[in-house]
């Protein structure tokens, strides 16, 4: 299983802007995230695994778009996502 509920329920605690949110665009680029780790150490050991590879160049292309989002509406939650999950941009 690559993201447990209890691993997505820390994802949630650690970048929601408030107590009821679970899918703010930070939540949501931080399991995009860690979903693309796990699938980026995946293919270190199984390297013909093609179908997996297509799901993560929809995950990075889903992130892209929510990260372009969030810095046309709000530049500086932009660069604190991007800071704090150390993405390159």
């Amino acid at each position: 299983m690559a993201l447990t509920k209890e691993r997505k329920s820390n994802l949630i605690e650690k970048h929601r802007l408030h107590t009821a949110d679970t899918g703010s665009c930070e939540v949501q680029i931080a399991i995009i995230t860690e979903r693309i780790n796990y699938l980026s150490e995946h293919f270190k050991s199984n390297s013909k695994d093609h179908h997996s590879r297509v799901g993560l160049l929809k995950l990075v292309g889903q992130r892209r778009r929510l990260l372009d989002y969030l810095k046309r509406t709000n530049i500086t939650r932009y660069k604190e996502i991007v800071d704090k999950l150390g993405l390159r941009k």
